[in-house]
Parts: C-alpha cells; sequence; structure tokens
C-alpha cells in the first residue's frame, strides 16, 4: 500500500516532485550508511554469503568456496548432480567447514568430500534403484560460527517441494555449534547421519526420549572408543601400565567427553601421577601450550607413568608427542593414547617430527596409539589372524560360510570402494589427488552416503516420483540392523532404537617413528566397545535398544 504525507492530494504537480525527488535522496543516503534494509549482502557466488572472508552458503553447482583444493572433487560432484538430474532424486546435503589457512586442514575437507563423491556415486549405482542422491555442500564457517544461517537455509530446502532435502550428513567436529546445529535441524524434523563426531554429548541415549529426534550416527561415541581401547589392551596385559591423564580444560564437546572416558577406565596396575591440565586458546591454535607441555613432560619424567591418556586435539597432542620426546628421560618408551581426532595427525607430521620421535638411533621414544574410526588394513589383517587360529584348532582351511561375517562383510565393502575408485580415475574423473584411506575419513563419510542411500531406497515405494518423507527417514533409522544391516568399510552398521551403532569396532593403531625421517601408521588390532564382535547379523540383544 502507497504511504501519502499529510495534505499530499493538495500539493502542485512541482512540490509532488519535490518530494519524490527528496525521498530518492534519503534512500540513497541510507544506501551509503549502510541501513541493512536496503543493503543486499555480499555474496561470494550464487546462494553463498560473504561473512568477513568467509563465504557461508550451500551449493551444489560445483564451487569451491574459495578453497582451490576441493575444487575438483566439488566439481566431480556436480557432475553426478548433472547425471541424475533428470531422475527421480532427492537432496542430502554434506555440511562441514570449507575454508582454512591450513594446508593439513584444507586435505582433509578433500578427503571428506572424496568419500562424499564415492558414497553418492555408490548410493546412486544399479539402475531402477531410486531415488538418486543430489549432493549439495553447506559450508557454516571456521568451527561452525556460522551454522545458524545455514541451518536456516537447509530448513527452508526440506520445507520446500523443489528441493526435496531428506538428510543431512558431514559434521566433523564435535563442538557446542555442532551440537546446537544438530539439535536444531532435527528438531525441526531434518534427518541427520552424522559420520564423524564422536563427542557423547550429540548422540541419544538408548531407550529414553530423544534429545535429537532423528539422528543417526556411524561411528562409536568417545565413551564407547575408550572401552574399546581398554578392552583391546587388556586382552594384551597394558591395563598393568601406570598412567597419567593429559586434558584440555577449554571448553570442547570432544574434549571434555575423550576426558571423562579416559577417568572411566578401569585400571588395575599401581597408580600414575596426577592428572595434568592445560588450557589451549583453540582447536587450531598452538598459543603458549608448548611451555606448559614443558612442564608436565618435566613432570611425568620424575614419574614413573608410561602411558599417557591425552584428552585434546591434534595439534596439541603433535605439538605435546614432540615435547615429550625430547624430555631428559628419552630414553624411556611413552604411549600417548587419544581419540579419533588423532587419525588426522600422521597428515600433520613433517620429516623434522618424525626424526624428532624417533631419536638418531630410530629407537621410538613415544608412541602416539588412538582409536581410529576405520582403517584399510583391519579387514586382510584380522581375517588372517583369525583363520591362522582357525587352522590351529581344527587342522583344516575354514569354508567361506564358517568365516565370520563381522570381518568378510566389512572386506567386501572395502573391496568394492577399491574398485569403485579405480574406475572413477579410469573414468579420467579428477577428484584432485588419490584417495588415502588410511586417514579413515574417506571411508567414513563414504559410508554415511551408502548408509542414507540404504535407507532411501528401504521406504521407496511403488510410485518413483513419490520420495520418501523427512518422517520417513527418521524412522528408518533404527531398522538399519539385523537382515538390513549396513555393510560399510568401516564396519558393518547396524543402529539402535536411539540411531546408535551397536558395538561398532575401532581400529586400534599406531603412529611409530622409524629410522631418521621415515614414520609408520600401523594398524594393530580391533577394538570392540562391548569387550566382544557383533553378533551375527548383527542382532542387538535385547535390552540394549
Amino acid at each position: 500500500m502507497a504511504i501519502r504525507l499529510p495534505g499530499w492530494n493538495r500539493l502542485p504537480r512541482w512540490g509532488k516532485i519535490l518530494y519524490a525527488l527528496a525521498g530518492v535522496a534519503v534512500l540513497l543516503a541510507a544506501g551509503l550508511y549502510g541501513v541493512p534494509a536496503l543493503q543486499k549482502p555480499d555474496t561470494c557466488h550464487e546462494g553463498v554469503e560473504k561473512i568477513g572472508d568467509e563465504c557461508v552458503g550451500v551449493d551444489g553447482s560445483g564451487y569451491d568456496f574459495g578453497t582451490s583444493t576441493i575444487s575438483a572433487v566439488a566439481k566431480a560432484i556436480a557432475a553426478e548432480n548433472d547425471r541424475i538430474a533428470d531422475q527421480p532424486h532427492v537432496t542430502v546435503a554434506m555440511m562441514l567447514p570449507l575454508q582454512s589457512d591450513t594446508p593439513g586442514l584444507r586435505r582433509q575437507m578433500r578427503s571428506d568430500l572424496q568419500g562424499a563423491y564415492l558414497g553418492q556415486r555408490q548410493a546412486n549405482s544399479g539402475e531402477g534403484i531410486v531415488p538418486k542422491i543430489r549432493l549439495v555442500l553447506a559450508n557454516p564457517g571456521q568451527n561452525y560460527g556460522h551454522q545458524d544461517k545455514v541451518v536456516s537455509t537447509l530448513l527452508d530446502m526440506a520445507a520446500s517441494g523443489q528441493d526435496k532435502l531428506r538428510a543431512v550428513t558431514g559434521f566433523n567436529l564435535s563442538l557446542d555449534a555442532t551440537q546446537q546445529a544438530v539439535e536444531r535441524l532435527t528438531q525441526g524434523g531434518v534427518p541427520v547421519l552424522a559420520s564423524r563426531i564422536s563427542g557423547d554429548g550429540i548422540a541419544n541415549v538408548d531407550g529414553k526420549k530423544q534429545r535429537f529426534p532423528g539422528l543417526a550416527r556411524i561411528i562409536a561415541t568417545n565413551g564407547d572408543a575408550a572401552e574399546a581401547l581398554a578392552n583391546f589392551n587388556g586382552e594384551r596385559g597394558r591395563r598393568n601400565a601406570r598412567t597419567v591423564l593429559v586434558y584440555d580444560t577449554r571448553p570442547d564437546a570432544y574434549v571434555e567427553s575423550l576426558a571423562s572416558a579416559f577417568r572411566g577406565i578401569e585400571e588395575t596396575g599401581p597408580a600414575g601421577p596426577a592428572d595434568s591440565p592445560f588450557e589451549s586458546p583453540g582447536i587450531d591454535e598452538a598459543g603458549s601450550t608448548g611451555s606448559v607441555f614443558e612442564q608436565i613432560a618435566n613432570n611425568i619424567c620424575q614419574s614413573a607413568a608410561d602411558t599417557v591418556y591425552f584428552a585434546g586435539r591434534t595439534l596439541h597432542l603433535r605439538i605435546f608427542a614432540l615435547t615429550l620426546a625430547k624430555q631428559t628421560c628419552a630414553d624411556r618408551h611413552f604411549t600417548l593414547v587419544s581419540g579419533s581426532d588423532a587419525a588426522s595427525l600422521r597428515q600433520t607430521m613433517t620429516e623434522r617430527d618424525w626424526a624428532q620421535l624417533g631419536g638418531e638411533d630410530g629407537a621410538a621414544k613415544v608412541t602416539v596409539q588412538y582409536a581410529a574410526p576405520a582403517h584399510p588394513d583391519a579387514w586382510d589383517t584380522e581375517l588372517a589372524a583369525w583363520t591362522e587360529r582357525w587352522r590351529a584348532t581344527h587342522d583344516r582351511e575354514p569354508t567361506a560360510a564358517e568365516l565370520p561375517q563381522y570381518l568378510t562383510e566389512p572386506k567386501a565393502a572395502l573391496d568394492a570402494l577399491d574398485d569403485l575408485i579405480e574406475s572413477v580415475s579410469k573414468a579420467g574423473t579428477d577428484l584432485g589427488s588419490t584417495p588415502d584411506l588410511k586417514d579413515s575419513r574417506t571411508m567414513l563419510v563414504h559410508d554415511g552416503l551408502v548408509t542414507i542411500g540404504t535407507a532411501l531406497h528401504e521406504m521407496q515405494g511403488n510410485n518413483a516420483e513419490q520420495a520418501p518423507s523427512l518422517a520417513d527417514v527418521s524412522q528408518e533409522w533404527s531398522k538399519l540392523q539385523s537382515a538390513h544391516r549396513v555393510r560399510g568399510t568401516s564396519g558393518l552398521i547396524c543402529l539402535t532404537s536411539g540411531g546408535n551403532p551397536y558395538d561398532k569396532p575401532v581400529a586400534v593403531v599406531e603412529l611409530r617413528p622409524g629410522q631418521g625421517s621415515v614414520g609408520t601408521l600401523q594398524f594393530v588390532g580391533l577394538g570392540w566397545p562391548t569387550g566382544t564382535p557383533q553378533p551375527k547379523n548383527c542382532v542387538i540383544p535385547s535390552g540394549t535398544s
């Protein structure tokens, strides 16, 4: 409705013109002085807002958010989106920070997106199997600082009949902002599949009212991973070690739950020294932690401790390991035990770092052991060990039916992923680099997209054009068990009523320095949160969910 000034109708024509010109001048001045209602937001790309030096928003057209490291794989995802555009499809959003000044973090982003593309390709394989997945990238900014804007966009997409957003996945950091994003999405009716957040606080409690309705996870929580480590080491006589807990006091859901999990491990050996806290300035900021670690490491050297539980992020774990290795007690060997975030440690190690951990004689001063969500050597190694034990007790080779499916099915899934990577390479599809599965990122994110695809396909009715609803997807998570288990490259995925993976194995791995600048990431064995492998057909025991 037009607004008229008092006495407008009584003004002569020239008076109305003067008023109009004055109004234009006011609007122009408002624009110059930045009145929000009259100023359009600055953009990096269509649908992507520029906030400071960050590009925040959602895109599925191949835009790389200013990070050249992910350009190739972003374009590959866009090409797959174009390929399935005319087939019945739904949209899945991959939400994680996609900008960083740190080369190691940019490589990690690429690994995550390579897993997303490969999972999308596998979920979209098979003629006549619908709906296909259109994948979009959602950048919430560093440390999910602008997640509120992106979540609003995703909620609008879910409500839109055109976009058909049916799930959000990704989520690589257990932060308060991440938790807020997951909570708002799930409370808004949007299903979430968390492939790489291990914080205990971003999980539903089985048998209780769900704080995050429609949340599913495919990675063990920090509590489960710590229990799996304890079970693994207990079998090998390591619970008699003298231990000390070093933990970050900075508010961080991952660190807090990891420290709590380590405190909960029952030790049977002699007591170690008192807990040693430190405070970091941020996930990717060293601050003065090096100086603090000098004091902590010195005190540990004066004790009889030989095992350190480290509840902190990868950057600080690396600094602490190097600090401990150069202490005057470096003739002793220390084992640092940490959580899933340590899977990124290998990518940050330099030749000088390896040399410092190993020393001139190549005898390891510090070994870092952690519970990785996955490792590509796990299934072949464990199958070989299982078969050797079988031969010793049965005096014959096991039949295919006698081999444990908790090993054979994930191995088959990993073989299929290897074949897909080779096929993509032969087809000339550029992913920016050959996927390196040893950091577990590509495997986990791939398994997440495959899990979403499985849920979508299980629910699809006879009408190919009628996509499953948001509620359908949320309710399907808990049905993905037993006969409907997901054969993941990271292990069998069998979801409880709360959307948690039942007894999901962790790959216990060790970063071992060698002679000079040589270091290796070696798979040691599988750890199980319950202490035993998943039951046959992954039938979840009564009382669990």
